[in-house]
């Protein structure tokens, strides 16, 4: 086992923190406070090839896996300028398309999650049910020329942003009669197809919306993969959402991190830098510790997933996604207390993060659904839920 990234890989980091930097946080900020995307940065690291790295060569891909697309994620977190995107389009529906589509819609998907023409978001989530794919209400029927979709999503980032959606729904069953989840993948032109923004307390230029589905229709070929597949399409992307969202979370902790390393060293209130005293040294150093633990978990998650361990990628991966969540709310924390008052003042970003970091334990599932899956699965403590 080997502890230090690739060369390659090594470089490919280099790479995209140089394009995080030319950008700079307060371009996002900006964008943020505007009403505007990060459409520039989306597509310059689109041209570059970095949001195409775990996509087959054969499509225009860098043929990698998801442990580069999930350091890609990271760097550009680092800089202050993270992609929310990259967690949905390039990480679960392409991986769910590469491995799970028919030919046809491989050839007709993956070039474009290559080179960044194509966004495609994610819609699990509904109000009643959370993301428990067993609940879910959104119900697909079968007809003569294809399906009608209809049911609510919640919670669903960077709708409009994206030309389609893939979407969990359910299908009935032909020999038991009982509901399974199966995969669609939905334009947001499509008749009877909605979306509402929701209005959130958080500075980020990715929103939230809540989406409608009134009897859309689709084609035969809107069905992903094959319709008896249920959860095991569904946590082939599941997995690494959770990987790229702890990677989303040690970016965003790290560039927290710098910037308050850097005030210590500079701000000076008496004789020395601030950074000199151990109240302020200390929970920075707690906070180095906890970035890499989760760091290195999310490393052996991406790992575990591009070797084709599913079940030991399931459980590393929601253990990455907890440390992370965990650490970059830490991070953010400190980060602010370093800065004392101008921890919270426009100029320094940091007010921005407190909310940004506090979703990192939240979504894209939560530290208590992780808790309860480590207690059952990792413990072989009885069932709590």
């Amino acid at each position: 086992m080997s502890f230090t990234e690739s060369d390659e890989r090594q470089a490919l980091r280099r790479a995209v923190a140089e394009l995080g930097r030319k950008y700079g946080p307060q371009y996002t900020l900006n964008a943020a406070r505007t009403g505007r995307h990060t459409t520039e940065l989306w597509a310059e690291a689109a041209a570059l090839g970095y949001l195409g790295v775990n996509v087959p060569e054969e499509y225009g891909g860098g043929g990698g896996g998801i442990g580069d697309l999930a350091a890609v994620c990271e760097e550009l977190g680092a800089a202050g300028t993270g992609l929310l995107q990259m967690v949905l389009s390039p990480a679960i529906c392409a991986t769910i398309i590469a491995r799970f589509g028919t030919d046809p819609q491989k050839q007709r998907w993956l070039p474009g999650f290559a080179d960044g023409s194509t966004r495609m978001a994610f819609a699990i989530t509904e109000s009643e049910a959370g993301s428990n794919a067993h609940r879910l209400t959104t119900t697909a029927h079968r007809r003569p020329d294809g399906w009608t979709l209809s049911g609510d999503k919640v919670f669903i980032s960077c709708v409009d942003e994206s030309g389609v959606v893939l979407v969990v729904a359910r299908t009935e069953d032909a020999r038991t009669g009982k509901l399974k989840p199966a995969l669609f993948i939905v334009p947001t032109d499509a008749p009877g197809f909605t979306y509402r923004r929701i209005d959130m307390d958080i500075l980020l230029p990715d929103h939230q919306f809540t989406l409608h589905l009134d009897q859309v229709p689709l084609p035969p070929d809107a069905l992903v993969g094959d319709e008896d597949a249920a959860l095991t399409q569904l946590f082939a992307g599941l997995n690494p959402e959770r990987i790229m969202a702890a990677s989303f979370a040690v970016g965003m902790g790290r560039h927290a991190l710098d910037k308050a390393v850097d005030y210590a060293k500079t701000r000076q209130v008496w004789k020395d830098p601030i950074g000199a005293h151990q109240a302020i040294a200390h929970p920075l150093a707690q906070v180095k510790i906890e970035l890499e633990l989760a760091k290195l978990m999310t490393q052996k998650a991406a790992h575990l997933y591009d070797a084709g361990d599913d079940l030991a990628a399931g459980e590393a991966a929601n253990m990455a996604k907890y440390a992370a969540g965990e650490a970059v709310v830490k991070a953010v924390d400190a980060a602010v207390q370093t800065h004392g008052g101008n921890g919270l003042a426009t100029e320094y970003g940091l007010g921005a993060l407190l909310a940004a970091s506090r979703v990192s334990r939240i979504a894209p599932v939560s530290r208590e659904m992780i808790l309860n899956f480590v207690a059952q699965f990792s413990l072989g403590l009885p069932k709590s839920y």
